[in-house]
C-alpha cells in the first residue's frame, strides 16, 4: 500500500538487490542514478527522497564515479559499513568480470560485433530510463522558478559552454548560500526526511567523532594501498601493473566530473607517455565500457588490461594483463569507500543546518541540469549516430520503453533485457 510504512530490508534482501543492480546498471551515471532512484526510492521505498537527494549532492562533490559512491552511501544508510561494502562492491564486480572477458576476446581474437548489436538495443532503453528519471527527480526537486533557473543555467553551462563540472557545483552552492540569506523561502525547500515514508530510521546510528574518523582513515588507506605494496614486492616497482596502480591511484584523486572529464587526462598519460595502448584501442575500450553495466570509468580497467597484455614482462601476457586490470580497478574504486565512510556521518548531521540546506537545494537543482545534460548528450549519440540521419529503430525502442516506464509502470529489468534482445536480433537479421 502506498501509505503504509515500508519494512526495512534484511541484509539478505539488500544483498540480492545490489547484486541485481550490478547486472542492470547500464547507461553511465545518469542511467545508474535513474535506476537507483526508481528502485530504491519509488518502488521499494527503502530510502526517502530527502535522503536520496542529500546523498546524491554529496557524491557529486567527490572525485571518482558518483553513481558507485551513491550506491555505497545508500547501502551505508540501510546497513552501515557492511551494507556500504556490499553495495559498492556488487555495483562494480559484475562489470569487472564481464569487461575482463570482453577485453580478453578483444586482444586474443579482435572480433566482438555481437556485443555492439546487444548494446544498440540497450542504449535507447537506458535513454528512456534517464528521461523518466529527469522528469521525476526534477518534478520533486525544482519547487519554484529560482531552482528551475539554476537547473537551466547548469545545463546551458555544460552543454553549450563546456564549463568545468566542479565550477558548476561550486557556483550552485554559492548561489544557495547567498540566496538563503536574502531569499530564504525560495531556497529552503529541500524535503524533510520522513521515517514514515521509507524504511530508514528517523536518526542516523553513526554519530561522527574524531576517533572514528581516524580509524576509518587509517583502515581506508591501508585497504587502498596494501595490495599495491604487495604487488610491488612480487613483480617489482618497475613492472607495468605497479606503474598502472600508482598512476590510477593518483587519478582517483582528481577525477571530478565523471569518466568523460578524466579520459583526456588518462589518454595523454596512457597513450602518449607510457604507450600502454594506442588511441584507437582507447576508443575501442570506451565502447566496451559503455557496453557493460557498471560505471563508465571501467574503461580504466580496459587500459590496465591492454597495458599489461602488451607489456607482459616475465609473467606472460594473460597473467600480467589480468593483474593490471585488477589493480587498476582496485585503485580506482577503493578510495570511494573511504570518502563515503569518512564523510557520510558528517553529511547526515549537516542536514539540520538551514544555510547548508539552502546550498544543497541549489546543488540539487544544478544536479538536475547535469543529469539532463548527460541525457541530451547520450540521446544525440543514440538517436542520431550520424548527423542528420536518425536511427528509427532506436527512436522506436526508446519511445516504447519511455511510455512503458512512465505510464504503464514497467519494471526496469524486462525493459533492459527486452531491448537488448531486440538489438541482438536486429544485428543478426538486418
Amino acid at each position: 500500500m502506498p501509505d503504509s510504512v515500508p519494512s526495512r530490508p534484511t541484509f539478505a534482501e539488500a544483498f540480492r538487490f545490489w547484486l541485481k543492480l550490478g547486472f542492470i546498471s547500464f547507461g553511465g551515471p545518469a542511467g545508474q542514478i535513474a535506476i537507483m532512484h526508481r528502485e530504491v526510492v519509488e518502488r521499494r521505498r527503502w530510502v526517502d527522497e530527502a535522503h536520496f537527494l542529500h546523498a546524491l549532492n554529496f557524491c557529486m562533490l567527490l572525485p571518482g564515479p558518483e553513481a558507485q559512491q551513491l550506491a555505497i552511501y545508500l547501502g551505508w544508510l540501510l546497513h552501515r559499513t557492511w551494507g556500504g561494502i556490499v553495495a559498492g562492491s556488487l555495483f562494480v564486480l559484475p562489470s569487472a568480470f564481464i569487461l575482463w572477458g570482453l577485453s580478453y576476446v578483444y586482444m586474443a581474437f579482435g572480433s566482438i560485433g555481437w556485443v555492439s548489436g546487444i548494446f544498440s538495443g540497450l542504449k535507447p532503453a537506458v535513454l528512456a530510463i534517464v528521461l523518466s528519471a529527469v522528469l521525476r527527480i526534477g518534478g520533486k526537486a525544482l519547487k519554484n522558478e529560482v531552482l528551475w533557473s539554476i537547473a537551466a543555467l547548469a545545463f546551458a553551462a555544460l552543454f553549450f559552454l563546456h564549463a568545468p563540472f566542479p565550477l558548476i557545483i561550486a557556483g550552485a552552492a554559492l548561489a544557495g548560500l547567498i540566496g538563503g540569506e536574502f531569499w530564504r523561502a525560495k531556497f529552503l525547500v529541500a524535503p524533510a526526511p520522513d521515517a514514515g515514508k521509507s524504511a530508514l530510521p528517523a536518526q542516523t546510528q553513526t554519530p561522527p567523532s574524531l576517533a572514528r574518523s581516524l580509524r576509518v582513515a587509517l583502515c581506508g588507506l591501508a585497504f587502498w594501498w596494501l595490495p599495491v605494496l604487495a604487488l610491488a614486492g612480487w613483480l617489482g616497482a618497475d613492472s607495468t601493473p605497479v606503474r598502472e596502480a600508482l598512476f590510477f591511484g593518483k587519478a582517483a584523486l582528481v577525477t571530478f566530473g565523471g569518466a568523460y572529464a578524466v579520459l583526456p587526462y588518462v589518454a595523454q598519460h596512457a597513450v602518449e607517455q607510457q604507450h600502454w595502448l594506442t588511441a584507437p584501442q582507447m576508443l575501442d575500450g570506451l565502447g566496451l565500457a559503455e557496453t557493460t553495466p557498471g560505471p563508465l570509468i571501467m574503461v580504466l580497467q580496459f587500459v590496465g588490461f591492454v597495458g599489461g597484455w602488451q607489456n607482459p614482462g616475465a609473467h606472460g601476457p594473460l597473467l600480467t594483463a589480468t593483474l593490471g586490470a585488477a589493480i587498476t580497478t582496485w585503485t580506482t574504486f577503493a578510495p570511494c569507500f573511504l570518502w563515503i565512510f569518512l564523510g557520510a556521518p558528517y553529511v547526515e548531521r549537516l542536514r539540520r543546518i538551514e544555510r547548508l540546506t539552502c546550498a544543497l537545494s541549489a546543488i540539487t537543482a544544478a544536479v538536475v541540469g547535469v543529469i539532463l545534460n548527460l541525457a541530451v548528450w547520450f540521446g544525440l549519440q543514440v538517436l542520431f549516430p550520424a548527423p542528420g540521419r536518425p536511427d528509427w529503430l532506436a527512436i522506436g525502442l526508446c519511445a516504447i520503453a519511455f511510455v512503458g516506464l512512465q505510464q504503464l509502470k514497467w519494471d526496469v529489468i524486462p525493459v533492459v533485457l527486452g531491448a537488448g534482445a531486440m538489438g541482438l536480433m536486429a544485428s543478426l537479421f538486418p
